[in-house]
């Protein structure tokens, strides 16, 4: 090996090194001011995205909202019928049942679990030591031919099952400009249970001084993933309060 290939090792030894040394702190706080700032991430009280999704050929317009004090709702468009799911008045968590179209309330452990994740409003990194939350650095690996720094997110214990089991996700950040390019979380139940859930994203755009990512997919690690596109997002939108509240008309027992 002649003079310059040994310098181009230890060139490329050295910058290895410093990214390895970088600790998730380092990577979350980077990460967080390239998308736009702490500050602004805070500032935010709603947020409204409108998707689209390709399921067998027909495409289906999907619409998300999330507000800071906690509520939300997902709304479905399919054949000319609106079907609600993880609907939160802050109070009741409740879904359309997609066999008989009825609203119902979730059971006690799904309402349970889904008040764990109230305080991850806009981003699970922000405050995470505060919220008892821990971030490890585990290395460099390679998704979909790009270098990404791989951050193990530890959050509270979830119940599955009547049993406390570990909530944990592997985000993987962009070795160049330090935002998510993936999320992968181990199923915990269902007929995918044991599995590992993947979720991808791409294509940041602006919005309002914040970046976020307008193309990804979602589905089980080296199985296929169903592609998702962001149309718009809007940040603060005005929404009215009747659209989270339980249809009294169609009430059903439930856990919450």
């Amino acid at each position: 090996m002649n003079y310059f290939s040994r310098l181009i090792t230890l060139l490329v030894l050295a910058i290895s090194m410093s990214n390895y040394a970088q600790t998730a702190d380092e990577i979350i706080a980077t990460y967080h001011e390239n998308i736009g700032g702490i500050d602004k991430l805070k500032a935010v009280n709603g947020i409204k995205l409108s998707l689209k999704i390709n399921q067998g050929g027909m495409e289906l317009p999907i619409e998300v909202i999330e507000l800071k004090d906690g509520r939300q709702m997902t709304k479905i468009t399919f054949q000319g019928q609106e079907i609600m799911q993880g609907v939160y008045d802050g109070t009741t968590l409740w879904s359309t049942n997609f066999m008989t179209m009825q609203a119902e309330k979730s059971d006690a452990e799904t309402f349970d679990n889904f008040k764990l994740g109230l305080n991850d409003f806009m981003d699970d990194f922000i405050d995470y030591k505060d919220k008892g939350y821990t971030a490890e650095m585990l290395g460099i690996e390679t998704i979909d031919g790009t270098e990404a720094f791989k951050i193990k997110l530890t959050k509270e214990p979830m119940t599955v099952e009547g049993q406390l089991v570990d909530d944990v996700s592997f985000y993987y950040f962009d070795t160049d400009n330090y935002v998510p390019i993936a999320v992968q979380t181990e199923v915990k139940e269902g007929p995918g249970k044991g599995m590992m859930s993947e979720a991808t994203m791409s294509d940041y755009q602006e919005v309002d001084g914040i970046y976020f990512p307008f193309s990804m997919s979602q589905g089980v690690k080296d199985q296929g993933s169903q592609p998702v596109t962001v149309v718009s997002i809007e940040l603060n939108p005005t929404v009215s309060d009747d659209m989270f509240v339980f249809p009294d008309s169609m009430e059903s027992d439930g856990g919450n």
